[in-house]
């Protein structure tokens, strides 16, 4: 149910080894068919153990050893085309290995430059199947309408669940047993929807009824900090293990989350309401002033004097080390970012937020 999104990627990419095995036993040569079986033996050790780097560098050193016995050329008839999916699996998985990766906001820390999943409560209805469809396909809205089925029932818990291929949800269940799966993530649940456990209903009433956009999804770039690095004002991507004020996922697993890069190793960083200082001036780069400017839905960056590791109060400064980062949240009143939890090694750095692909709103393209 919580499978982690690179062990999906490994299965699938050694599936797609086996069918180029198969595929080309009779036409490749012995020692190339040997070199990919090795590989993929590595593939499926690291797979057992769930290693993230293990599982990486054995899809690093299987992709070279497909490539050798699958060339690209004209293809005909059912065995070539089956060829021709089997090598676009391959490239596909190359390319969102190292280059491009999809992301799906999950949060609200970035708003309103980014937006995570956001849940509205109504009261009427959801609109006709058409109208959902148009909503879905163009905002990524999606509507729920859940009713109480027994005569009394109570919320007994909310947990996270994924309820299809495409995005996560939530199990609602009931002090009678009674279970109902919706497309809304938890915490938008009970953080905006206000639907929580103890919360009672008789038959026929709603329990869930509303809907969720589900946030922006896009684009990581992957392969330009390779070669220039990180810049600060960037909007990146990171993983959370190793990062000790934060709790680990499901199954322990690390995450991934997303913020601005407010200072790079050597910079020396401030906040008085609103505004952002770096090495004792005033942020000059733009998205750090869009933010300053509390205008169009920012609030500007904020000291939050409890619980905060750094920049608590407007006298409080932080120098980043060598070999980190520090992350900010474009909602800064509402963003769990390295003020809370310290820094982001650089070997945590996945990549650049480069285009929102989906869905079409005012956000669709080029992240700044």
């Amino acid at each position: 149910m919580f499978t982690p999104k690179y062990i999906e990627e490994g299965r699938a990419l050694a599936k797609a080894a086996r069918k180029v095995i198969n595929y080309r036993k009779d036409l490749a040569r012995p020692e190339d068919l040997e070199r990919i079986q090795e590989n993929l033996a590595g593939l499926n050790a690291a797979l057992k153990k769930r290693s993230t780097e293990g599982v990486q560098k054995a899809e690093k050193d299987l992709l070279p050893s497909l490539g050798r016995v699958q060339p690209l050329r004209d293809l005909s008839g059912i065995r070539e085309n089956v060829e021709l999916i089997v090598v676009a699996i391959v490239l596909a998985l190359g390319i969102r290995a190292y280059f491009l990766q999809p992301f799906k906001i999950p949060t609200g820390s970035m708003q309103p430059t980014l937006n995570g999943v956001i849940g509205h409560r109504t009261e009427e209805p959801p609109p006709n199947i058409f109208i959902r469809a148009f909503q879905f396909a163009t905002l990524g809205r999606t509507y729920e309408d859940v009713v109480c089925e027994e005569p009394t029932d109570s919320i007994d818990s909310i947990s996270a669940a994924k309820v299809n291929p495409f995005w996560d949800g939530s199990v609602i269940r009931m002090t009678s047993g009674k279970t109902y799966r919706v497309g809304i993530d938890p915490r938008s649940l009970e953080d905006q929807m206000r639907v929580g456990p103890g919360q009672s209903f008789k038959k026929g009433e709603p329990i869930v009824r509303g809907y969720a956009d589900l946030g922006d999804q896009l684009f990581v770039d992957k392969f330009s900090y390779n070669l220039f690095g990180p810049h600060r004002a960037d909007v990146f991507v990171f993983r959370t293990n190793g990062i000790l004020g934060i709790p680990p996922g499901p199954n322990l697993e690390s995450e991934h989350y997303i913020k601005r890069l407010g200072g790079v190793p050597g910079d020396t960083l401030r906040i008085d309401q609103p505004k952002l200082f770096v090495n004792g001036l005033e942020a000059k780069e733009y998205p750090f002033q869009r933010v300053d400017s509390q205008q169009n839905g920012y609030t500007g960056y904020r000291n939050v004097p409890r619980d905060t590791l750094y920049l608590g109060d407007p006298n409080a400064t932080v120098t980043i080390p060598e070999g980190s980062y520090f992350a900010l949240g474009d909602n800064s009143a509402n963003s769990y970012d390295s003020r809370y939890w310290g820094f982001v090694p650089w070997q945590n750095v996945v990549g650049r937020g480069m285009f929102v692909y989906w869905p079409f709103s005012s956000h669709w393209g080029f992240v700044r």
